[in-house]
């Protein structure tokens, strides 16, 4: 069921000096901002041969990652982002199995344009999963 690895997403309080870490720094290619107000979040994107990084920064007081920031305000992994084929097969499944899928359990789509989930992260040894269909 599991796919490829999409994204590793680190949480931060300051996009444009997260970016220019990985741009300047590491001599990556990111992208330009990006606001998603339906997901409280402003990302930009790491582009690696094999994978990204999605750099994400809460989009105003009320962004569901605002606590995570203010409890790791020099940045942390926030999440972990899986491809699957068919995402309410997926999600379908791992009700099956007893994982508890965040919000109200319907696909949004994400950053990319495409259907996503969020998986509760005490049913995966505290890694919030996202699922992004391929």
């Amino acid at each position: 069921m599991i796919g490829r690895l999409n994204h590793v997403a680190i949480a931060v309080t300051d996009l444009a000096a997260a970016s220019a870490i990985y741009r300047d720094a590491l001599g990556a290619k990111v992208s330009p901002p990006t606001a998603l107000p339906e997901h409280g979040v402003t990302v930009v994107f790491v582009e690696l041969p094999n994978a990204k990084i999605e750099l994400i920064e809460p989009l105003g007081a009320h962004s569901p990652i605002a606590g995570f920031v203010a409890k790791h305000p020099g940045g942390a992994i926030h999440h972990l982002c899986f491809e699957v084929d068919d995402i309410v097969v997926a999600r379908e499944r791992l009700k099956q199995c007893g994982a508890h899928v965040l919000d109200d359990g319907n696909p949004k789509i994400g950053a990319h344009g495409k259907p996503v989930l969020f998986l509760n992260p005490k049913d995966f040894a505290g890694a919030l999963i996202e699922l992004e269909q391929s």
